[in-house]
């Protein structure tokens, strides 16, 4: 059986937990803010990384400090790793009664160059399932890939 390993990164009260737990269809945390215990000790966080597939960075679109933080969040987390832009999925969650913005957004470079999407759960739920389904099969597609040239410098 294939396993992959994707982090779910960002800024406090970004909306991680909620996402996470929407995605993996528990109910645990959906429609009300229960603050999780995170990891800010960077010490820990090389051991978090270790065979990482991937990495969704989730911030809050409406706090100016979290456009500024993501940077951060991408260079340790993907530049560091030497993950591959294709390996980072963004996603610009909207909390409930936001009423967010989803066309005036923008990212400094490099993080311009990332698959962003807009999650609104009480919005479009299955749009983010759908985008994240699509992000998921890119990493599995990249993995069975790198698995068949490793596969073919053995043999050859």
């Amino acid at each position: 059986m294939l396993r992959v390993k994707i982090l779910f990164v960002g800024p406090s009260e970004a909306g991680k937990s909620v996402l996470a737990n929407f995605l993996s269809e528990s109910t645990e945390g959906i429609g009300s803010y229960i603050p999780t215990q995170g990891v800010r000790f960077e010490t820990c966080w090389p051991a978090l990384m270790k065979d990482s597939h991937g990495v969704v960075i989730v911030f809050n679109p409406d706090l100016p400090s979290h456009l500024k933080e993501i940077e951060m969040w991408y260079s340790c987390f993907v530049q560091q790793q030497q993950l591959l832009d294709s390996q980072c999925l963004l996603i610009a969650h909207h909390k409930p009664g936001s009423g967010g913005d989803t066309e005036n957004l923008t990212l400094a470079s490099p993080l311009n160059r990332l698959h962003l999407i807009h999650s609104s759960l009480e919005e479009e739920p299955e749009d983010v399932r759908m985008e994240f389904v699509k992000y998921l099969k890119s990493i599995i597609n990249w993995m069975n890939e790198n698995r068949d040239k490793e596969e073919m410098s053995i043999i050859t």
